[in-house]
């Protein structure tokens, strides 16, 4: 009988047990932004709007996941969705009270208020404060106050381009170079 140091296996014992590659998480959360963006690209391109009940379902769980997990990862899928299912259950349920570019304003606004969800649950993951999502949110804050402020028309294009670039993040997410 050979005897082997204790980092060593044989053929017979069990391979020890490792995290999910980096690839194969990238591939999944690739996935679920393309899945996103198609998703949200659906509702401007026929006007069926279905997000205002999936979206608070999957926000809660992905941000209950990474709580329970103290994985920062499921928060940001979570922040983001509970931003977007803030802004269309406001824009479901208020459709005289915001009209014009104050819609897309406010869109924004809640929008970037998930991101910010995401920086203040963050001390609560293994990894700590996270100050990074502020800057996303931020960018769409401004944009969002400045709609409010009716100082930019021509942000129409966002309905599409948002989306558009979910899905082509997920595709770089998936097919980038691995290291």
């Amino acid at each position: 009988m050979a005897i082997h140091p204790p980092s060593a296996f044989t053929p017979n014992d069990t391979a020890p047990t490792t995290e999910p590659t980096r690839e194969r998480r990238g591939v999944a959360g690739g996935a679920v932004l393309i899945l996103l963006g198609i998703a949200l690209l659906i509702g401007p391109l026929t006007g069926w709007q279905f997000t205002w009940l999936a979206l608070p379902t999957l926000a809660v769980i992905f941000l209950a996941w990474g709580l329970i997990m103290r994985t920062f990862g499921l928060l940001i899928p979570g922040g983001i969705l509970a931003g977007i299912a803030l802004g269309t259950w406001l824009m479901q349920t208020r459709p005289g009270l915001l009209d014009g570019p104050d819609n897309g304003g406010i869109f924004l606004l809640c929008f970037a208020a998930g991101w910010g969800l995401i920086t203040l649950l963050s001390p609560l993951t293994e990894g700590g404060f996270r100050w990074w999502p502020l800057i996303p949110g931020g960018i769409m804050a401004v944009i969002g106050t400045a709609l409010l402020a009716d100082q930019l028309q021509m942000l129409a294009w966002l309905n599409i381009a948002g989306p558009l670039l979910l899905i082509g993040l997920g595709v770089w997410i998936i097919f980038r170079r691995r290291e």
